[in-house]
């Protein structure tokens, strides 16, 4: 039999697309979830307890005993343990509870800080505790609570995966960890996504999405939880990439919010004259949340940006932002006051440094 190449792509199982499917590998494909806590071959659907034993009293073993599981108030759950090399391809789950305060964690190679920690719906793109559905590449967001991930994960000798619930109430996780055990080339870099939110950003100062990265990657994309204190306008901001030692003046300067994430002139659809939701592979403002006239007084925008054809390559170092800017009187700029989140995507090798504290239970809610 002729011998397996191992670089990243097709030939060791990683990055697959339709154009090289019918290429055979030896990597070998695992699956964890509550029918299989472990992903070991020929493990799943064992369970004899679970969430569904009752339901399946009558049938016994072998008919969904374990679908869910059940993390109680203030616990972390360890959703995946994997040892060896290989990389995670797809994420499934639908958590109940509040979004915001579910936390995702993901740790590569015994790392004792994680590399991913983001509230789950914001690591989703739904970062308003709503739903919006949402069709890109990278992620999709599908009725009635489905959340799935596509990026590509590799790690060279663990992959723990945890959820930690902050809610006063217990939540019930369906979740589904598609994986593949094999070689991992030495030029694959290590996933990372990183949280953070200013509510209200202070008057006059930047919003900052990235800081602190040390190492040589490429940035992938951002996921922005907008919420607008103030009448008009809100997307005349510039993102800003100041790469490999920039100092006050950024390599990138884009020309507009909206502008980055693919729109233009104030999302506005011409006919009706109202924000027009869109989803596309790359990009999108997938979820608008109107005023309801009553409680609901805010206008608050999910958008999603994702730089898979475009990566921002970096060699040591990367800092991103964007300028929070409206309208005011005689044709003047605004620096607004605005409740913003958003999430980092981006691969760097080596794995990232601890990350700055992920805000309080008061300071995630979305209030």
């Amino acid at each position: 039999m002729a011998k397996q190449p191992t670089s990243l792509g097709a030939f060791n199982g990683l990055g697959l697309h339709l154009g090289n499917l019918s290429r055979v590998s030896r990597a070998r494909t695992r699956s964890i979830s509550p029918e299989n806590f472990s992903g070991e071959k020929g493990k799943g659907g064992m369970a004899t307890e679970g969430t569904g034993a009752e339901c399946a009293r009558d049938l016994g073993r072998g008919w969904k005993i374990s679908p869910s599981v059940r993390i109680e108030p203030g616990t972390t759950f360890t959703m995946a343990d994997i040892a060896g090399a290989g990389a995670i391809q797809q994420i499934w789950l639908t958590p109940t509870g509040n979004w915001r305060f579910s936390i995702l964690r993901i740790y590569w190679d015994d790392a004792e800080q994680p590399s991913v920690e983001c509230p789950i719906g914001d690591f989703f793109a739904c970062g308003w505790g709503r739903f919006a559905p949402l069709s890109s590449l990278a992620v999709c967001v599908n009725p009635g609570s489905a959340f799935n991930c596509y990026w590509e994960m590799p790690f060279r000798k663990r992959c723990r995966m945890t959820l930690t619930n902050l809610d006063d109430n217990p939540m019930v996780l369906y979740y589904q960890i598609n994986y593949t055990l094999t070689d991992v080339p030495e030029d694959a870099a290590y996933f990372h996504a990183q949280f953070r939110r200013a509510n209200p950003l202070p008057y006059k100062e930047v919003y900052t999405i990235l800081d602190g990265v040390e190492g040589w990657g490429q940035y992938v994309g951002t996921y922005m939880a907008w919420g607008v204190n103030n009448n008009g306008w809100w997307g005349e901001g510039e993102i800003k990439f100041y790469i490999d030692g920039d100092g006050e003046y950024p390599t990138i300067c884009g020309t507009g919010t909206e502008d980055y994430f693919c729109g233009s002139y104030n999302f506005e659809n011409q006919t009706t004259h109202q924000y027009q939701e869109f989803c596309t592979p790359y990009a999108g403002l997938a979820q608008v949340i109107r005023p309801d006239g009553l409680y609901a007084s805010q206008q608050r925008f999910g958008l999603y940006r994702w730089h898979i054809p475009d990566p921002i390559r970096f060699e040591s170092d990367l800092r991103v932002t964007i300028q929070a800017l409206g309208w005011r009187s005689h044709r003047r700029y605004l620096p607004l006051q605005d409740d913003i989140a958003s999430v980092a995507y981006w691969y760097q090798t080596p794995i990232a440094k601890k990350f700055p504290p992920l805000p309080g239970r008061d300071e995630l809610e979305v209030i």
